[in-house]
């Protein structure tokens, strides 16, 4: 049974840093990340961080957000810098198991204040 578990979420000023964490249990994951969705808006990819290291990120936050994982490969990081009052939004953490199914977090707000 995969379990993720997020946490590192809150408030923060614009030009601030958070960080957020999620721990993954159950299975081998060919592929971890982070998506987020905003308020009326659609979920989008914001990183992820495949089996072998290679990494994706959005347009809109290159330079800015960094992914990585620790030496277990279960659990995956997202450091954000330079936060923006757009990068508000419930970010989810998101595993691809090696049976190529899909598993989500239960999210976590991040609200940058202007």
């Amino acid at each position: 049974q995969v379990q993720l578990v997020e946490s590192g979420g809150g408030l923060v000023q614009a030009g601030g840093s958070l960080r957020l964490s999620c721990a993954a249990s159950g299975s081998i994951f060919s592929t971890m990340g982070w998506y987020r969705q905003a308020p009326g808006k659609q979920r989008e990819l914001v990183a992820t961080i495949t089996f072998g290291g290679s990494t994706n990120y959005a347009d809109s936050v290159k330079g800015r957000f960094t992914i990585s994982r620790d030496s277990t490969l279960r659990t995956v990081y997202l450091q954000l810098s330079n936060l923006k009052p757009e990068d508000t939004a419930v970010y989810y953490c998101y595993t691809r198991t090696i049976a190529s199914i899909d598993y989500w977090g239960q999210g976590t707000q991040v609200t940058v204040s202007s």
